[in-house]
């Protein structure tokens, strides 16, 4: 089964992190897409920060354009990416181990995903 993997970070609380630490957490989340490449269909991405975005959303009428995020969470997301697992005990499994969780504000949002029969009965 396929879950996208959404990693998120609280931006205040990152930007208290030591540079020096900061560095260091870049190359455990490299090993672990090195350690879990076999479980990993699409390597995602890394995303610029939320006060690059724009939203375009439903309004009444026209849909609006936006500048920064729709949510008004103070977490956001900074990468994603997209696992192929047996089933969702296994996606927890594989996120539990992701490297940055032991700093506070950070998560893993997992998702399942639909395939192609799900939705379009092929």
């Amino acid at each position: 089964m396929k879950y996208v993997l959404m990693f998120t970070s609280n931006p205040e609380l990152d930007a208290a992190v030591p540079e020096e630490r900061s560095q260091a957490d870049m190359e455990r989340m490299y090993e672990w897409f090195t350690t879990n490449d076999a479980r990993i269909v699409d390597g995602g991405a890394a995303l610029h920060g939320a006060d690059t975005a724009t939203t375009v959303r439903a309004d009444r009428g026209a849909p609006v354009v936006i500048d920064g995020p729709f949510s008004e969470a103070k977490e956001v997301i900074g990468g994603f990416s997209i696992i192929d697992v047996p089933d969702l005990d296994a996606a927890i499994a594989l996120a539990r181990t992701w490297p940055s969780l032991d700093l506070p504000g950070n998560a893993v949002e997992i998702r399942a995903m639909y395939d192609d029969e799900e939705l379009f009965g092929q």
